[in-house]
């Protein structure tokens, strides 16, 4: 999908989300704004629309052919000092379906235009108010599940990270200049010195980048969340740990082997990670068909988790099941709990040590709240060693900005290869306006617009 839009449209769209609430946003921006506003909000009292102050609030009455639609407030906030850097007009109506959407349909007939989806910010990209890095930090904090990723997220949206980039860039592009000079003017050029000169730069430049890539780990963690499952034999405590995590009785807890035959997936915030966990069916040899597709089921489940939650039963010794559960964890990251410690104990951290490091076997009891705490400190430890503080870092966190990051990586590192080898200044110069090049495509300076196109498109609808 595209999204040729022009700027010299009046766009409207609903900004909050569709169903019953108190309140419901229509917003409208651009060059015609107010005069869109002017043709259906009657303010209570003398004031005229073009009189109005900007940012200011005022009541009265959207109307179409003389007849109220609502009663609302609208916010009228006047360029250049708005969202979009045009008129904005922000009609705060009663919730529901019907009417936001009859408040929006006067808008539509009235001289304004469907925005399309994410349109709004758009403009405020095109207009140079924020750049492709801050436009997409908008729909991250929209998206964010925990404070950790909203922080990120603000701190990005307030042009950290573009300040950042664009001090890498600079110093590039300073190094390109001191390269071309010295091939336009050969007479004049220390060649040793320019060529340490540009490898210093490069160096430079390079840790910061590879520092960002290495954020990329960090930002895919707190945004899409890690991928858990819960495996084990039946009634080992599988469904009550689930239960446990998610403080409430979500998955069925009985002595019945077997009751758990499907997967129950649910996402938790665990230590300020996002974390989507999976309770799968009990693994047992089993001759009901049903059942045998839900153990198969857990084991595709486990495959392609990142991280096993392999739960025995500690009053228990091991069985053939466990035995076969432990060596398809034995390559993998995974955490295994020995649950029931407050029973005689036939299972001890000792006898797992074949499987898996002494810090990842904990002994916990489910019943009396014991040791589950130790299963969350541990997940942190796996995932977050050398953790980024969020409150001063913007994390990278989307696959478009870390394929930037990598080009200018390759092209950095041929920079300083370049030089230690003693090539031409020519290459120099090509590589660096590579790496220049391809950071800029982070905030969208060097983007084909086909792809800030695309980006754009996957803004929700009045944003």
């Amino acid at each position: 999908m595209t999204m040729k839009i022009n700027l010299d449209d009046t766009i409207a769209a609903i900004s909050t989300p569709v169903g019953n609430g108190g309140i419901g946003i229509v917003r409208i921006s651009g060059g015609k704004a107010i005069d869109v506003l002017e043709r259906i909000f009657m303010p209570k009292g003398s004031k005229k629309i073009k009189e109005l102050k900007s940012h200011t609030i005022t009541y009265g009455n959207i109307v179409s052919e003389g007849k109220i639609i609502d009663e609302v407030l609208v916010s009228l906030m006047k360029a250049p000092k708005t969202y979009t850097r045009e008129d904005i007009a922000e009609i705060n109506c009663h919730g529901g379906i019907t009417a936001v959407n009859s408040v929006l349909r006067t808008c539509l007939e009235n001289g304004a235009r469907l925005a399309e989806p994410g349109e709004f910010t758009k403009r405020a990209f095109l207009n140079g108010r924020i750049d492709l890095l801050q436009a997409e930090a908008v729909t991250e904090i929209i998206s964010s599940k925990t404070e950790r990723a909203k922080q990120s997220a603000v701190n990005k949206l307030g042009g950290m990270l573009s300040k950042k980039i664009g001090s890498i860039r600079d110093d590039i592009l300073s190094a390109e200049a001191a390269i071309e000079a010295a091939i336009e003017y050969p007479e004049h050029d220390e060649e040793i010195v320019t060529m340490n000169s540009t490898k210093d730069v490069a160096e430079k430049a390079l840790k910061e980048v590879k520092r960002l890539i290495d954020s990329a780990a960090f930002g895919r963690i707190y945004t899409a969340g890690i991928n858990a499952v819960i495996l084990g034999k039946p009634n080992v405590g599988k469904s009550s740990f689930l239960n446990y995590i998610l403080d409430e009785e979500r998955a069925i807890v009985t002595d019945i082997p077997g009751t758990t035959r499907d997967a129950l997936s649910e996402t938790v915030n665990i230590k300020g990670i996002p974390v989507n966990i999976t309770d799968t069916a009990g693994i047992r040899q089993t001759g009901d068909k049903i059942e045998k597709i839900g153990v198969d089921k857990s084991f595709e489940y486990a495959e392609n988790a990142d991280v096993i939650f392999m739960m025995t039963d500690g009053s228990r010794k091991l069985s053939e099941e466990d035995i076969r559960l432990l060596d398809f964890i034995r390559d993998k990251k995974a955490i295994i709990i020995i649950n029931k410690s407050d029973l005689e104990q036939f299972t001890t951290e000792e006898q797992l040590l074949p499987y898996a490091e002494r810090e990842n076997i904990i002994t916990v009891s489910l019943k009396e709240d014991s040791g589950v705490e130790h299963i969350f400190e541990r997940l942190k430890a796996m995932f977050l060693q050398g953790e980024v503080d969020i409150n001063d870092n913007a994390c990278i966190t989307s696959e478009r900005n870390l394929e930037s990051l990598r080009k200018a990586e390759k092209s950095l590192e041929n920079v300083i290869d370049t030089v230690d080898k003693g090539f031409p200044e020519d290459f120099l110069s090509m590589d660096l306006n590579d790496a220049y090049t391809a950071l800029g495509e982070m905030t969208g300076e060097s983007l084909e617009e086909d792809v800030i196109d695309k980006i754009f498109s996957q803004f929700c609808l009045g944003k």
